[in-house]
């Protein structure tokens, strides 16, 4: 069947019985590295799904399939998907509280370092009170401090509490439920086995941009938003190299994790033009806001991946039948979640520029598409496409001049 067949059925493409390869003959599944693994009967399949510890049963098919399924709906499996899934809920949770404990010793240890910091630094105040009191401003105004406070949200009590209210919920499910969830589970699935070749170009161009940082010099100077030099020198071209550099490791690895799972779900759904196109509006936005509101030096792709986010909140909202309606809820998690790091890190992150770049994907995403009751992905247009393209190309030039600013001696 072709795409355009595909789309003209009533429902999302990644409902249909034909949203995933074709089956082999007989039983088996399909591991999380593609590999195919047959089975000798329905019992064998059933035993490595109920098996399955690492969330490895990524597809199975079935004789009575033409496609292959998700292992939830395979006939006769939805007992061993829920003992397979509970099983992992409960390892992924001990694994999370751990994270959390020693996440927590290591902000205590800081707490008591920069407390002791802070005393030692004023030895002049002869009231203990007054000196404690400036200890503990000291502690609090610590940019360390707030970069491990940041830190135990994103990698330590974020993953603690997604895998508390997982096992949970699993805990109370029946296998009318695990139906429920279906999907769901069907779109996460989906959109994984989806390719998206401008998105791993972005990948790309970050990476490099990143590797040139690491070489000796002050990148960030050369090639970052330097507020006086954009604004008084006609340095313009700061707003697109900028949001190619990052701060740290951290700050690229984050980036990089928002950049492969939004610009998929963007080029996969509004289709590829409006992946450079939104991040290019939405980063010079963004840049613009932070320019004006924002003193400090900015670096990162913040602004143009906030972008990407308003768009798609946006997007999907006004095409409510290409995509689960809790799918949407968890861009708007995404939004709350960038919110509180925020409020958290207000010190070293750019509000300015996360707010200038959602409104603007937001903006983009509320002239260029009306609203359907269409299940299906809207088209791209020539000139869509001959728009994308320059602003690809804007965007990789870009890339390339900050590699340039960097290494130039």
């Amino acid at each position: 069947m072709t795409e355009a067949a595909r789309e003209d059925q009533d429902v999302p493409v990644w409902a249909r019985d034909d949203a995933f390869p074709i089956a082999p003959i007989g039983w088996g599944w399909v591991d999380i590295k593609g590999r195919i693994l047959p089975c000798d009967s329905p019992a064998t399949l059933i035993s490595a799904i109920r098996a399955d510890t690492d969330a490895g049963v990524v597809l199975a098919w079935t004789p009575e399939h033409e496609h292959m399924i998700l292992p939830e709906e395979v006939p006769g499996a939805a007992a061993a998907v829920l003992a397979s899934r509970k099983r992992r809920a409960a390892g992924d949770l001990l694994d999370a509280i751990g994270k959390l404990r020693w996440f927590g010793y290591l902000i205590v240890g800081l707490a008591g370092y920069t407390l002791y910091q802070g005393w030692t630094f004023a030895p002049r105040i002869a009231a203990p009170a007054d000196r404690l009191d400036f200890a503990l401003r000291a502690m609090l105004s610590s940019m360390s401090m707030g970069i491990a406070l940041l830190m135990l949200l994103m990698f330590a009590f974020i993953p603690w509490y997604q895998a508390r209210k997982r096992f949970g919920e699993l805990g109370r499910w029946s296998e009318g439920e695990l139906a429920d969830a279906l999907p769901l589970l069907r779109f996460e699935t989906w959109l994984e086995w989806q390719k998206a070749p401008v998105t791993r170009l972005f990948l790309c161009l970050i990476g490099l941009v990143g590797l040139a940082q690491w070489m000796p010099g002050d990148g960030i100077s050369a090639a970052g938003l330097v507020k006086n030099r954009y604004l008084n020198d006609g340095e313009w071209w700061r707003v697109l190299t900028s949001a190619f550099l990052h701060g740290n490791l951290i700050h690229f690895l984050m980036n990089a994790a928002a950049l492969a799972y939004l610009g998929k779900r963007l080029e996969v759904f509004a289709r590829w033009p409006h992946l450079p196109l939104v991040f290019l509006f939405s980063a010079c936005v963004g840049g613009e806001a932070s320019a004006r509101f924002l003193q400090a030096t900015s670096v990162g792709a913040s602004g143009g991946l906030m972008g990407w986010l308003g768009f798609l909140l946006v997007f999907e909202s006004l095409h409510g039948r290409l995509v689960p309606l809790k799918a949407r809820r968890r861009l708007l998690a995404g939004v709350l979640l960038t919110g509180l790091i925020g409020v958290i890190g207000y010190r070293f992150i750019d509000n300015a520029a996360h707010l200038g770049g959602m409104f603007a994907g937001m903006l983009y995403a509320a002239i260029v598409f009306p609203k359907s009751a269409s299940p299906n992905r809207p088209g791209s247009t020539l000139t869509d496409r001959i728009a994308g393209a320059a602003s690809l190309a804007i965007l990789i030039a870009a890339a390339l001049f900050a590699i340039l600013k960097i290494l130039a001696p």
